[in-house]
């Protein structure tokens, strides 16, 4: 990026970077309505025949579980039609869902009706494969850690918002208030342009002599683009070729129907599944290990509790950034490590003091592991389709957030509170031992799959040996 551009995009004049932020704020508000409204099912279901919200439950978990199927049917159909034709069709089905939400009159319409948030939604998905498809690999980092960070948001905003309307507007209804804000969303986004070739098609249109900026998946360009998105998010240098887990083959136009099949990508969605399955399986009983331990806790301290880690995120995530990009595996595993450091200074039973300390360590985790991921994931967005590669993702995050609803249930039915804890604790430190190591492992040597770390010599030794014979050949035809 030249000098003026770099002044325009600090400036905020930068036609893309307005882009992201209004990708990122039409996420915002999509999220505030998703997230905000689910809590409130234990009052909403007695209103619908359901006396006593015996099936709160699964209704929480059944848009997740609906979207994770859809995402990668929803990302395909985006690579093929355009991206940003789905990112408006996730806007506006989740405008009709929340709608007929908010005007069902029964138990069987109401669930119907969270049955299609699931799969005409897919927000998430959506957007990040948008912007992937305007921006270079390096600025992809920022925007992904954007994103989380507009969600973030939502779910601190949300739940608090909903219960403060909650005495004029019921909750049942405010899914009617709610459906505009993905409403507004899809108009705001419809006059953004629209992305250009993929990166694979870019690729291969791409000649030697082109300039970095429009060579596609070389490496020359990847280093280029990345090295300006630093600059222009003023926050982070150029990442070390070494560091880029795709160096090798496996980011080279892979297709999408072998999106799954390569092997640094695999460790990606391991990565993904457990990080949101540590994570998350702590969520559901901490206020009730928060009242188990301190009986009589105002509700607005629980509340904190909860949200702090969430908060950490949005104070940390700038920063983290910058060591993120240059190191995405070392960002991983401290985030593991801290993740299963926080979750085991949540076991004792020592006061509200140190509880607060355990969430501020919990968020620094969350924070390292989301940003992290993040920028490995934008690095092997290369050469790749991305609504296959995001769709692919949002599939392996949401199911291990439904995986990790259940084993909460079951692990503090059967052993207690603190159980969740203790699982998010070995989950974080087996995966720092076992899982990250993998992603700095070479990839193959196209030219010898079976010798990784090391070039074939043959050709070499077959060079020697005729440069031997010439000069042989050379010495004996001067002796004549």
């Amino acid at each position: 990026m030249s000098a003026p551009d770099r002044s325009a995009a600090r400036s905020g004049s930068d036609p893309v970077r307005s882009a992201v932020y209004a990708v990122a704020a039409c996420h915002f508000v999509a999220s505030f309505a998703a997230l905000g409204l689910p809590p409130y099912l234990v009052e909403i279901l007695p209103t619908l025949g359901d006396e006593e919200a015996r099936w709160a439950g699964v209704l929480y978990v059944v848009p997740t579980v609906c979207g994770a199927l859809a995402a990668p049917v929803w990302g395909r159909l985006g690579d093929r039609f355009g991206r940003k034709r789905l990112l408006l069709r996730a806007q506006l089905g989740l405008a009709v869902a929340f709608l007929l939400t908010g005007l069902a009159q029964s138990l069987p319409a109401f669930t119907a009706a969270l049955v299609l948030q699931g799969l005409l939604g897919g927000t998430f998905a959506a957007s990040t494969g948008y912007l992937a498809g305007v921006l270079p690999t390096g600025r992809l980092a920022w925007a992904l850690t954007l994103m989380q960070g507009s969600a973030r948001a939502a779910l601190v905003a949300a739940p608090v918002v909903v219960g403060l309307l909650a005495p004029v507007l019921p909750p049942h209804r405010q899914y009617l208030v709610m459906a505009l804000l993905p409403l507004t969303a899809a108009v705001t986004l419809a006059l953004l342009p629209a992305p250009g070739a993929d990166p694979a098609e870019t690729a291969k249109a791409s000649s030697p002599a082109g300039s970095p900026d429009s060579a596609g998946s070389a490496d020359a360009a990847d280093t280029t683009d990345t090295a300006a998105a630093a600059g222009s998010t003023d926050s982070c240098e150029a990442p070390n070729p070494q560091e880029l887990p795709l160096s090798g083959v496996e980011s080279d136009n892979a297709p999408a129907k072998h999106l799954l099949f390569a092997p640094r990508l695999r460790v990606l969605l391991a990565l993904e599944f457990v990080f949101v399955f540590a994570t998350i399986v702590t969520f559901p009983y901490l206020t009730a290990l928060v009242e188990d331990r301190m009986p009589g806790l105002p509700s607005v301290t629980s509340g904190v509790v909860f949200a702090l880690p969430h908060v950490c995120y949005l104070v940390l995530a700038r920063p983290a950034l910058a060591v993120a990009t240059e190191r995405p595996a070392q960002a991983i595993a401290a985030g593991f490590g801290l993740v299963a450091a926080g979750c085991v200074l949540h076991l004792p039973d020592a006061g509200l003091p140190l509880l607060l300390a355990a969430r501020v360590v919990f968020g620094a985790g969350l924070t390292a592991g989301l940003v992290g991921l993040s920028a490995l994931t934008a690095q092997m967005s290369r050469g790749r389709a991305p609504g296959s590669l995001f769709g692919t993702l949002e599939f392996v995050s949401k199911l291990g957030a439904v995986a990790a609803g259940l084993a909460a249930s079951a692990l503090t039915a059967h052993l207690g509170p603190d159980a969740p804890q203790a699982a998010g604790a070995l989950l974080g430190a087996a995966a720092a031992l076992t899982l990250v190591p993998r992603l700095r492992r070479r990839p193959a040597n196209p030219a010898n799959p079976a010798n990784p770390a090391k070039e074939p010599h043959a050709p070499r030794r077959s060079l020697r040996r005729t440069s031997r014979r010439d000069r042989a050949h050379t010495g004996h035809a001067a002796d004549r």
